[in-house]
């Protein structure tokens, strides 16, 4: 598709989304024939329109592996912007996505907080996310609330869903995984050794499903 057609079909489909159809196509395939559990924020408490919301919704998918799957959709370029047309990276370069050995989609709605943290610290603080980093908390459960030995987080790419090329660049899809205190601590003195935490982990756990009753540290 040339900037033309791109042009034109937005002028036929006024609705178009082009980056969140190309996501959506990705998810499609990994689950076909699922209609996801869909969030979408309040328009009016978007960023762009003054509030604290940075993105446009988040989807949970039901893996047959007994794990939910979340989805973001806003860090990337989701719709018609002739400025961001074959872009080497479309809006931020990713979206994120969290496995979470969960009964139901309410269980899973404190991850979505988190998102939604993590998300307005890339967008206020112009700070994005790459494979290999580690997010540290405040040493206490990321479910605020919950106990848990699991106190931050590591980024890597989705262990399912694989990079794309869109219109507006390339989107990667990077996977957080909960990771113990014990496992950050490792991390902060050596962050080299994250590649042997995700080998140690895939071992057991080979998609990365964050577990908050893991107890088990893996280095």
């Amino acid at each position: 598709m040339d900037l033309e057609q791109y042009k034109k079909h937005a002028a036929e489909q006024e609705d178009w989304a082009p980056g969140w159809e190309a996501i959506d196509e990705v998810f499609n395939r990994l689950y076909p024939n699922q209609s996801p559990a869909h969030y979408g924020t309040d328009i009016q408490k978007r960023a762009i329109f003054g509030g604290d919301q940075y993105l446009d919704g988040y989807s949970i998918f039901e893996s047959s592996n007994d794990y939910k799957h979340i989805l973001t959709y806003g860090l990337s370029e989701l719709y018609v912007n002739e400025e961001a047309f074959e872009g080497k990276w479309s809006g931020w370069g990713y979206e994120m996505t969290i496995k979470l050995k969960e009964e139901s989609n309410e269980d899973c709605l404190w991850a979505i907080n988190m998102l939604a943290n993590l998300a307005r610290y890339t967008y206020t603080q112009e700070r994005f996310f790459e494979p290999m980093q580690f997010v540290a908390g405040n040493g206490k459960s990321i479910h605020l609330g919950v106990e848990s030995a699991i106190t931050a987080l590591l980024v890597v790419n989705d262990t399912e869903a694989m990079s794309i090329d869109t219109v507006h660049g390339k989107v990667d899809f990077l996977q957080l995984v909960g990771i113990t205190q014990r496992e950050l601590e490792v991390l902060k003195e050596d962050n080299t050794k994250a590649p042997k935490l995700v080998e140690n982990m895939k071992r057991e756990n080979p998609n990365l499903v964050t577990d908050m009753k893991r107890k088990k540290s893996f280095l």
